[in-house]
């Protein structure tokens, strides 16, 4: 102390420190000295906290002459200063109160390295657990936080290193924190994007409390990233997170509520197309959503609270991982029995088609064929490891029995010479995807046995945060689920007895859950379980009479799956319920005409033909073709389901009675599909109204149209009824994905998008997507667009799978939908001048929403191969109307069309086809000899308006705000070609002055207002086309022309199509009529003007008036009266006044379009 005290007052007294004085000192802080002696160290550490007052300008001093001056000669302790500076702070930080500016003057060097080192050093002096030098230094820190940004990847990677030493240890910096990692969570490096995961993992396991959300969903997005390494750290991370704080509830409800989210978004992933991002959903469920290693009870506890507790799409999610693992474990299944069978070419080649699926089932496919193929070899020479594999994919092996395969299998193929083994490591991937490690008969009982308590009210369901209906619901949901996957557990009299239990409660969806499992699992119960039996029985008859439609089906269906005497208990039903059919009680239809569908589906033989006579007097006569009630008249175009009136609802069941009584039979030998299809037909051009007495509302005839029209899809999957589908009926049906309502498009190109992707539907319908280029909602674009993509990779895939015949290749190969789609275009009804601009850039627009997908990439010369396609068409006739030059025209217009697009986007369609293309005889001609069409439909003027054209300023359509009514829809013709008459009745005209005076008021209110629209409200426009139509009883279509143009050939329907979720409020226009003038009739027939010029307004307006887009409301009126307007039609404009809005040659446009 003595010498202490002597070498203070030296200092503190003398008249300054010199440098070898201070070098003295200093040099037992660096750490090579500090180590070697550490009594010099605690003096020199003593001896400057007493001097600091003196020393500190002399420590300034030799810092600036180092770190500034960069004079390095001044001391030997130069090289060692940031090693330095971090001593003296952790001794005294006022030692260094005139060299913190100086490290501010570093930070910003032009040498990327001085600038690391300066960071590294700064990033110890702000993390330390105790330093306070962020809020005496702001200007430093600030400075410091914009390393974050620096341009040297090693200086951003240091400063990210630091933030989670930062977050740990100064909480109350996590704001400034947050938006520099926020940038840095984006940054092109790799690297630096992994490290930001980690920091805020790091710190967020250390105490939920130190991150804020916006740091966790950093780390959420990262889950998407495009690099696989970020990826897994995020999901790992945030399962890890998820562990902590809400399995084992480390943290308390409040901090378990704060990541709640995560096991929602780490099922979304399994959404993703890599096959590592689905094998680490897997394994993050196994390991920590539902940990395997739990004990059966508290293990299916863990899954039944997190299954009740999932959003919807999770719990989609969750159901395809179990769907696909199972559908893996069918594969191997299939494999073992390849192997049982004697070696020939059939089976090496089933075996090796067999290898290759499961391949793609694992990492990285290209190696893991190799891997397989090894795999496969060692399981043909070795029967015990045969036998254990057998035993793990076994409906029976329970988990702990699935454990100790797993671990035998990989012992058996373990080599100890070899510590990294790919080998092994691919066969462990695929032996996880496929082993039982949750569901087994235990498991099953556990999950009943917590069913059960919450059915009582002795379960922990609001502890576990969801109420106990939500827990009984969700449970029977989930059972469902497994009940397709693990059949089997199900087997045993507790459980059925659950579930007998469950058909008892008033809760209509768990009595049908409950319903579906006894379905799926209920093979054996007859047999073994007759007690259940005769329970379940007249459970099932009571259900399949008076229960919810859903519940009639799936009664209707388990007694077909479960029950030797079938037909008797079929019968049982059938009977009482086809004597009983009332359709003046439309509440009490809807239920026996599911159960009637369904039986007559089921078992053809034996109720085909007493269903004839049901759908002949009842169904078609007495039900659709009569409107006993009259519909709510508020114009809205669709309703919610619980509004539909029950008379609709028991007509949309007796539809799809009509179809299900046809897939039955699988035959037309009664002709009963023709009439069927003419039924739907008519439905179709009627817009819903078959019995065309108005008294049915707009919602109702929108769900009669997307009733129609998914009839015909569906009787179309079936071979012997596509034969005989007709091009124009199915054009019709192709004609309702632009609807008028959003609604009847969106679920109708859901439904065709299902079938399409199963390949049920023939590739035609695939056409049908080209349509959508004209829908104006850019989510239903997007959404076919995405159809189009799925469905042309599944097609290419299979066929790469499935080697096939010419033949076949012809209903799969994707390039084949062109011709189909040129046919569909050439017939479109808003294609009526094979010459006009705007329609033949609508006719474009189509064409590239199909080319541009296929055209992605150019396999086999695919390019090539459609040009060709295009220009064999050309060299044929129509063959719906080979003797119309029209028609024909028309048809090679479109090619032209096809032509100029496929030969502007690609430079590899003039080499030559590697095939000549083979055409759909249903609807080409065959090529005559000697025939050649070299002609150019298209002008070269045309040719670049359409390539290089000015852009259209909204969709095809017209705008989503300003939707116009343009010319209708192509009619239905009877294939006999009879003469009939038009599908609706008129019994007046419309006056003139009555139609202008209702145009005026219509103007003013789109002027002043918006329609009644409960979501998006969108501004209505109609414009009115003129039409002479004679009145008809038949309710068909009139197919005869006459030489004075009275009547069209071209009839049908145009909708105005609203926004996505609108529901369109069609304003009556006979409250505001002239008084001078009669009252507004009926509304007229709908259908094409003449084109003939003596039409009186016919050419007036003629750029308002051009087709203007499938799926709007058509508005026509009598020849004779030009400026009439359709009583009750949507707000129609004067269109002089539109005129006055704009400039012609603008408003033109917008009219149009």
């Amino acid at each position: 102390m003595h010498m202490l005290d002597l070498m203070s007052s030296i200092i503190m007294e003398g008249d300054g420190v010199t440098q070898e004085l201070l070098d003295s000192i200093l040099i037992n802080l660096i750490p090579a000295h500090k180590n070697l002696n550490k009594q010099s160290f605690d003096l020199a550490k003593v001896l400057l906290k007493r001097t600091v007052q003196t020393i500190e300008a002399c420590i300034a001093n030799f810092f600036n002459q180092v770190l500034v001056l960069g004079r390095s000669s001044v001391s030997d302790l130069s090289e060692h200063v940031f090693d330095l500076i971090q001593e003296l702070f952790a001794i005294d930080p006022h030692l260094l109160l005139s060299v913190m500016p100086q490290l501010e003057f570093k930070l910003k060097s032009n040498d990327g390295e001085e600038r690391l080192a300066v960071v590294r050093l700064l990033a110890k002096l702000f993390g330390s657990k105790d330093s306070d030098l962020a809020t005496q230094n702001r200007p430093l820190w600030q400075c410091f936080l914009g390393r974050f940004n620096d341009i040297h990847v090693p200086v951003r990677l240091e400063s990210v290193k630091f933030a989670s030493h930062c977050l740990m240890n100064h909480p109350d910096l996590a704001k400034d924190l947050t938006e520099y990692l926020k940038v840095r969570s984006h940054d092109p490096e790799e690297a630096i994007r992994h490290d930001v995961i980690v920091t805020i993992i790091t710190a967020a396991k250390r105490d939920l409390a130190l991150v804020n959300d916006q740091l966790l969903g950093f780390v959420r997005e990262r889950t998407l990233d495009k690099r696989w390494r970020v990826r897994k750290e995020a999901m790992m991370g945030l399962a890890q997170l998820y562990k902590k704080y809400c399995l084992h509830g480390e943290a308390g409800k409040e901090a378990a509520e704060k990541v709640s989210w995560i096991k929602d978004k780490l099922l979304h992933i399994y959404y993703q197309n890599s096959i590592d991002d689905k094998l680490l959903v897997e394994k993050i469920f196994a390991q920590y959503l539902v940990p395997h290693n739990l004990e059966t009870e508290e293990r299916m506890k863990c899954l039944y609270y997190l299954y009740a507790s999932l959003d919807p799409n999770a719990v989609k999610a969750l159901n395809e991982m179990w769907k696909c693992q199972n559908m893996l474990r069918s594969h191997v299944r299939e494999l073992l029995d390849l192997h049982k069978q004697p070696t020939s070419e059939a089976n090496c080649s089933a075996m090796f088609g067999k290898l290759m699926t499961i391949a793609k089932n694992l990492p990285d496919p290209g190696k893991a064929q190799d891997f397989v193929k090894k795999f496969n070899q060692v399981l043909g020479d070795d029967e015990k490891l045969r036998s254990q594999l057998e035993l793990l994919i076994s409906p029976t092996c329970s988990c702990k029995q699935a454990d100790v395969c797993v671990r035998e299998i990989a012992r058996k193929l373990a080599n100890p010479k070899q510590p990294t083994n790919p080998f092994l490591e691919m066969v462990k991937f695929l032996l996880e995807r496929i082993a039982p490690v949750h569901i087994d008969s235990e498991a099953i009982s556990a999950l009943v046995k917590l069913m059960n308590k919450s059915i009582e009210g002795t379960a922990d369901d609001e502890e576990e945060g969801v109420s106990p209906d939500t827990a009984i619901r969700s449970g029977l949901e989930l059972l469902k689920v497994l009940s397709f996957t693990h059949p089997t557990s199900f087997h045993s009299a507790e459980t059925y007895e659950s579930l007998l239990q469950c058909l008892r409660m008033e809760d209509d969806k768990v009595a049908e859950a409950a319903i579906q499992i006894f379905r799926n699992t209920g093979h054996k119960i007859e047999t073994d379980l007759p007690q259940i039996r005769s329970t379940l029985i007249p459970i099932l008859h009571q259900k399949a009479k008076r229960g919810t439609p859903h519940q009639a089906k799936q009664a209707v269906h388990c007694i077909h799956a479960i029950f030797t005497n079938k037909e008797v208990q079929l019968a049982q039903i059938f009977e009482p319920l086809s004597r009983s059919l009332n359709a003046d009680v439309p509440e009490q239809l809807i239920t026996p005409l599911v159960s009637l569908g369904h039986i007559s589906m089921l078992a053809p033989d034996q109720f085909a033909s007493p269903m004839k006579s049901v759908v002949a007097n009842f169904i078609v006569k007495d039900l659709l073709m009569n409107d006993r009630s009259t519909g709510e008249k508020n114009g809205k175009l669709w309703s919610p389901d619980e509004e539909v009136s029950p008379e609709v609802l028991a007509k949309v069941q007796a539809i799809k009675l009509l179809v299900r009584w046809l897939l039955g039979m699988k035959n037309n030998q009664s002709k009963s599909a023709n009439s069927t299809l003419r039924l739907l037909s008519a439905m179709l051009v009627s817009e819903g109204d078959l019995t065309e007495q108005k008294r049915i509302s707009k919602s109702d005839m929108s769900r009669l149209r997307l009733a129609a029209g998914s009839a015909i899809m569906k009787l179309a999957q079936e071979p012997c009824y596509h034969e005989i589908i007709t091009p124009e009926q199915f054009q019709l049906c192709a004609l309702v994905i632009n609807d008028e309502c959003y609604q009847v498009r969106q679920i109708f190109a859901q439904k065709l998008h299902k079938a399409l992707v199963k390949l049920l539907l023939p590739l035609e319908y695939m056409a049908i997507f080209a349509l959508c280029a004209k829908d104006p909602v850019k989510e239903r674009r997007a959404h076919a667009r995405q159809c189009l993509l799925k469905n042309i990779s599944i097609r290419r895939e299979y066929i790469k799978q499935n080697p096939m015949a010419t033949e076949k290749l012809l209903s799969l190969l994707p390039e084949y939908v062109v011709p189909y789609m040129i046919h569909l275009l050439a017939h479109d009804p808003d294609f009526t001048r094979s010459q006009d601009v705007d329609q033949l850039r609508d006719i474009k627009e189509c064409l590239w929403f199909m080319l541009e997908v296929l055209m992605t990439k150019n396999e086999n010369n695919s390019h090539a191969f459609m040009k060709k396609m295009a220009e064999n068409i050309k060299l044929t006739k129509d063959a719906q109307s080979p003797d119309e030059s029209k028609t024909n025209e028309k048809l090679y217009t479109v090619c032209d069309v096809a032509l100029c697009v496929i030969n502007s986007k690609s430079a590899l369609c003039n080499a030559d086809s590697p095939k000549d293309p083979v055409l759909p005889m249903k609807f080409f001609t065959q090529p005559e000899k000697d025939f050649c069409n070299d002609k150019s439909y298209i002008s070269e003027e045309t040719r670049v308006l359409l390539l290089t054209g000015k852009p259209k300023p909204a969709g095809v359509l017209g705008a989503v705000n300003k939707p116009l009514s343009a010319t209708g829809r192509k009619p239905y013709v009877r294939s006999t070609g009879a003469e009939t008459g038009s599908n609706i009745n008129v019994n007046s005209e419309l006056n003139p002055s009555t139609g202008n005076r209702s145009r005026e008021q219509s103007s003013e209110a789109v002027e002043t207002g918006v329609s009644e629209n409960e979501e998006n409200p969108v501004r209505i426009i109609s414009v009115t086309p003129v039409k002479n139509i004679d009145p008809v009883k038949n309710k068909e279509i009139n197919s005869d022309q006459t030489t004075q143009g009275n009547i069209s050939s071209d009839r049908g329907k145009k909708r105005t199509v609203t926004a996505a979720g609108a529901e369109n409020i069609q304003q009556k226009t006979d409250e505001k009529v002239d008084e001078s003038g009669p009252p507004a009739p009926s509304k007229p027939r709908r259908g094409r003007r003449p084109k003939s010029e003596s039409q009186g307004n016919a050419t007036k307006n003629d750029d308002i008036n051009k087709p203007l887009g499938k799926g709007r409301k058509r508005a026509a009126v009598s020849q004779e009266s030009p400026g009439g307007l359709e009583a009750g039609n949507a707000k129609a404009p004067k269109l002089q006044d539109i005129a006055k809005k704009a400039t012609p040659a603008e408003r033109q446009i917008d009219l149009q379009r």
